[in-house]
């Protein structure tokens, strides 16, 4: 069957069900945390548990633990395993087009009216999103294939206001690692290069001692 007889929902939804994601097993896990930001080095302890629930422990300099704690935040929101019904439910999709690396682009419409993607090799490699009053536009470079999923490696963000159409902030690169700890597959290294007029500001978050918490 080619991509043409296949509707782009049922393209979407298979590459959306390709994702890696915690299974509803997931016990939750601990985890040291050292934050570089620029000459800066901070330490201190996370937590995410069953439910998803996370918590910053352990770090004086409130920034620091703002910042830690947005990193956790994106962790436990992009591991949570949702249904394509609950999350696309109320969302339609239509083609548009094939670009020359050969990705193919879904257009939203429904509530997510506005939104666009682009898909290669079963994965989404483009986002296009209306989120919180902005609009967030994602690259992705690379990813890690665990055999459960893919989990996205090196990819870029960047905002734009809405109605202007102008760039809020920089252009961030991310590297993200993984390990395996017990079934699950746990980020270890997350590296954000930001680029804003000229100036580059790097932060580095290392996950170590990762351990599972009791079921």
């Amino acid at each position: 069957m080619t991509v043409t007889q296949i509707s782009a929902q049922e393209l979407f939804r298979a590459a959306y069900e390709n994702r890696y994601t915690w299974d509803k097993n997931f016990p939750g896990y601990t985890a040291d945390i050292t934050y570089k930001y620029d000459e800066k080095v901070f330490t201190g302890k996370i937590s995410i548990d069953a439910k998803m629930k996370w918590e910053v422990f352990d770090v004086a300099d409130e920034e620091a633990k703002t910042a830690i704690g947005g990193q956790v935040w994106e962790i436990a929101v992009h591991r949570v395993r949702r249904s394509f019904e609950d999350t696309h439910g109320a969302n339609t999709f239509r083609y548009g087009a094939t670009d020359e690396t050969g990705a193919i682009e879904l257009l939203m419409g429904g509530k997510s009216e506005g939104d666009r993607y682009k898909l290669r090799n079963n994965e989404v490699c483009h986002v296009h999103r209306h989120i919180h009053g902005v609009v967030v536009t994602i690259d992705t470079f690379s990813s890690h294939e665990t055999g459960e999923g893919y989990l996205s490696h090196r990819y870029d963000s960047v905002y734009h206001d809405p109605k202007t159409g102008e760039q809020k902030g920089g252009t961030s690169v991310f590297e993200d690692e993984y390990e395996k700890v017990g079934n699950y597959f746990i980020l270890n290294r997350r590296v954000i290069t930001t680029q804003t007029e000229g100036q580059t500001s790097v932060s580095e978050f290392i996950f170590s001692n990762i351990q599972l918490l009791e079921a």
